[in-house]
């Protein structure tokens, strides 16, 4: 079924295929009938899968990475297909366009996107309605910097969203790494990071009796030393994680024709072309910190066994996003259930037992 969707989808610009389907999914699950129904069909019920990560119990490691739901208009619709967890954002401390049309290119021979989206979003201020409605999913709120904002000024953009969004916030995340906002990147550099988390640290516990993990999300082309340095950084800052990865600026490998390429211009690379450098990051990672802190892995994850595989590198949860994009509405589900089958299948009775087994 959604083979034939996705071909309908395909005929429109990636940008507004995915508002269509979007808007389509949660126009679904308003009613209350077809939404039960959809639940129902999606539920993953494993209990092997679930896993308690920094104070919270998910249902099962595979959650939706940011960048889906930029605004948190759709958290609830998305949790519905079966995610354990679902991350919205990036959200910026001011509303912002992005960058101009068209600014997400899809490259099915590779089976990947291309986006330079910019952040574009209507504010962390705008989303604290919405992200105080009544959830049935583990709710990730991405935070990034404002394009405006000077980058001697970030720290305090990061701590103006975080008193905003903080306390209705599951888990929360410092986005450093998106390649689509100028000098973000810049960010990473431990010092300047240093600063950026602290702040945001301290205007959590301003506004949350208990605060929400925080975790920092990294781009995968560092250097190993640059990993290592934000590992050790993260450790000695007590976060609660790190995502690894999000997008790559690297253009290495991809059956699209260079031309292609070459026309589509700056943006960050998304899918299956990023599984090896993401899963080197991770296993790097893993070595520095081991079970001292988790690890979401991200990047490339289209199937259970790529799911199975950076687990068992030493990633306690995994994120999708271009998969599922290319994958489907079933795609939650079908990792879910390929993992209890592995479980299974090799006598065990927890996701747990396999997180960085082959470390």
């Amino acid at each position: 079924m959604y083979r034939l969707l996705r071909t309908l989808f395909f005929l429109f610009p990636a940008e507004r295929a995915h508002h269509l389907g979007f808007s389509l999914l949660r126009f679904a699950m308003a009613f209350p009938i077809v939404g039960h129904l959809l639940r129902a069909f999606y539920r993953v019920n494993e209990p092997y899968l679930q896993v308690n990560a920094f104070g919270l119990r998910f249902s099962n490691p595979v959650g939706l990475a940011a960048g889906f739901d930029k605004d948190a208009i759709g958290y609830n619709a998305l949790g519905g297909l079966g995610f354990g967890a679902v991350e919205v954002g990036t959200l910026t401390a001011h509303p912002q366009t992005g960058n101009p049309q068209p600014r997400m290119f899809r490259l099915p021979q590779d089976r990947a996107l291309i986006n330079r989206m910019g952040f574009n979003n209507s504010g962390s201020k705008d989303a604290i309605p919405r992200l105080m409605t009544k959830r049935n999913v583990i709710l990730g709120v991405n935070i990034g910097k404002s394009k405006i904002t000077p980058k001697e000024d970030a720290a305090k953009d990061y701590a103006t969203s975080t008193r905003r969004v903080g306390p209705y916030a599951d888990y929360l995340v410092v986005n450093v790494s998106s390649p689509n906002t100028p000098g973000l990147r810049d960010l990473q550099a431990v010092d300047e990071l240093e600063a950026i988390i602290t702040a945001v640290q301290n205007a959590s516990a301003e506004v949350c009796e208990i605060p929400p993990p925080l975790l920092v999300k990294i781009a995968p082309d560092l250097n190993d030393e640059d990993i290592d340095a934000i590992a050790d950084l993260a450790l000695k800052l007590k976060l609660a994680g790190i995502i690894a990865t999000n997008t790559t600026i690297s253009r290495t490998g991809l059956k699209t024709y260079k031309s292609e390429i070459e026309g589509i211009g700056a943006g960050g690379l998304s899918g299956a072309p990023l599984k090896e450098r993401a899963l080197k990051v991770l296993r790097r990672l893993h070595q520095r910190v081991g079970t001292q802190m988790v690890i979401i892995a991200a990047g490339g994850i289209e199937t259970a066994e790529d799911a199975w595989t950076r687990i068992c590198a030493g990633a306690t949860l995994v994120q999708v996003y271009t998969g599922f994009v290319y994958g489907g509405p079933a795609l939650p589900k079908q990792i879910a259930k390929g993992l209890a089958s592995r479980l299974k299948a090799e006598g065990l009775d927890s996701i747990e037992q396999v997180i960085g087994r082959d470390a």
